[in-house]
């Protein structure tokens, strides 16, 4: 008989705690593959951090005594050791007959259990015999920005979305146990880590990206750090229900992507800069073709668009097969572009390639690590990247994503133009105190450009863009808010605006 008892991950020391030394700020709870978790993030006296706490429903010594049968019998009867670890299509195959001959096993040893136990058994099992353990129960929380560990003599450590760093309550048995993870990290991306080649950067099959370094290289232990990539993107009615943008300012980005205007979206880490290109992404037409280019998978656009996205590719071991973004960037002029979104520009040869894209007559949108419009244009036009000055008005607009570090609030920080001396003129600027993006300047360049390529008067670009502000509010009405959803939104407005426009007129459920 299998028996199924709730257990806490710590110590009986912390069980004991006081009322008056705990006090709990949340809790909730999430299934990881089937298994139930219950997370209680806790303040205790004497810890600097709350504390995340994971609670899983665990199994019994005899059911475990049996699972532990199980897995030896698994490894007789598949062995992931036969396959290259560089044949990534090889190991899958192996993989997925590993999970087959579970499922298998679980059946034959508890053939009288319900489905959704042995469910709950056949994920326990995967987890231990091919996943990250514990790790992957961490994955599963969609709360979660980072997961981190530093070191085996101290719990891993998780950035949550509103609380910040957090320190969880799981510990790893030692240093080799994090090594062992690596492996399974490098094997799945079909490379090796190994006290030669200490450092790994991969990104995971759903885009999670995982770093790892190996001691020596990191003094006080083995790490891995992995960076959650987003199960439900962000999209424009997101941005404006969170406050994160105004109306009017989406409306006149949406009116310079319309008209083929390049964009450079700015910020410091993690200020959202990705999340602001996926937005800005649900206002391209669906009749265009559009390249992404990027050394993580980030960018998610509508099913419907013409999309193709590439990936750079690491070096292998032997320094070989490198594919860097500049690479990528001059093979997608090849490609028939109508637009490219690069995920990060970094060195003088992608800026060059970048720029060269745009003067050619693309349409260009790319990130880039600066605090303000002004910043952006200095380290342009400055060593190391060195973008001539004369070659920068190509960018119509430069939108600033920024950060608050107290409260972990996103908000669009700046958008601003750039006029044909290649400074930037500030058209809309946050204000703090009001927690409201405010028109500070007139345009000096953006409308002009607008009217010379559209033959619109300023009275024509003003009506278009409120009435792109009214679509905008319907979607947040209408509480559309997928990626797809929105797209499709987005291109209706394209193909057949009086349809559209009436819905949006009488706020009523868009119907084909």
């Amino acid at each position: 008989m299998v028996e199924i008892k709730e257990e806490k991950k710590d110590s009986k020391k912390e069980e004991k705690v006081s009322e008056k030394s705990t006090k709990v700020i949340e809790e909730y709870e999430y299934k990881s593959k089937n298994i139930p978790i219950t997370i209680t993030i806790l303040k205790k006296k004497g810890e600097f951090v709350p504390i995340y706490d994971v609670a899983i429903s665990s199994i019994s010594r005899t059911t475990e005594f049996i699972l532990e049968k199980i897995r030896q019998e698994l490894i007789k009867r598949v062995n992931l050791g036969m396959v290259e670890i560089t044949d990534v299509k090889k190991t899958q195959l192996v993989e997925d007959k590993f999970e087959e001959t579970i499922s298998d096993l679980v059946n034959k040893y508890f053939p009288d259990l319900e489905d959704e136990t042995k469910s709950f058994l056949k994920s326990y099992l995967i987890g231990k015999s091919l996943g990250l353990g514990n790790i992957e129960l961490l994955m599963s929380d969609e709360n979660l920005e980072e997961i981190v560990i530093n070191q085996a003599a101290e719990p891993i450590w998780i950035y949550h979305k509103n609380h910040g760093w957090l320190k969880t309550n799981i510990l790893l048995k030692d240093e080799e146990q994090i090594k062992h993870y690596a492996r399974i990290v490098g094997r799945r991306v079909g490379r090796q880590i190994t006290v030669l080649e200490p450092l790994l950067d991969a990104h995971l099959s759903e885009g999670d990206r995982v770093n790892v370094t190996l001691m020596p290289i990191s003094t006080h232990g083995n790490t891995m750090t992995i960076r959650k990539f987003s199960r439900d993107p962000w999209t424009i009615t997101k941005f404006l229900t969170s406050n994160t943008i105004s109306g009017r300012a989406a409306a006149l980005i949406w009116m310079a992507i319309q008209y083929e205007m390049s964009m450079l979206i700015a910020g410091g880490t993690a200020s959202g800069k990705t999340s602001a290109l996926n937005v800005i992404a649900n206002f391209f037409p669906p009749n265009q073709r559009i390249l992404s280019i990027e050394d993580t998978r980030e960018v998610r656009l509508p099913k419907f668009l013409h999309w193709v996205p590439l990936n750079t590719r690491l070096p292998n071991p032997e320094g070989k097969g490198e594919i860097s973004m500049e690479d990528l960037l001059v093979n997608s002029l090849r490609m028939r572009p109508d637009r490219i979104l690069v995920g990060e520009v970094r060195r003088k040869r992608e800026s060059e390639t970048l720029f060269e894209a745009i003067h050619t007559g693309h349409s260009v949108y790319a990130t880039f690590h600066a605090n303000n419009a002004e910043e952006a244009i200095q380290r342009l036009t400055n060593p190391p990247i060195d973008v001539p000055k004369i070659m920068l008005p190509a960018i119509s607009l430069i939108i600033v994503q920024f950060r608050n570090r107290r409260t972990g609030a996103r908000r669009t920080f700046q958008i601003a133009e750039i006029l044909p001396d290649a400074s930037a003129n500030v058209l809309m600027q946050y204000d703090p105190k009001s927690d409201k993006l405010l028109t500070i300047n007139n345009s000096k360049s953006f409308f002009g450009t607008l009217k010379l390529y559209t033959g619109y008067s300023s009275q024509e670009i003003e009506k278009e863009i409120s009435e792109k502000e009214d679509i905008l509010k319907y979607l947040v009405k209408q509480s559309i808010t997928s990626v797809d959803g929105v797209g499709r939104i987005i291109a209706e407005y394209y193909t057949d605006k009086d349809n559209l426009m009436k819905f949006v007129k009488a706020n009523k459920p868009f119907q084909e």
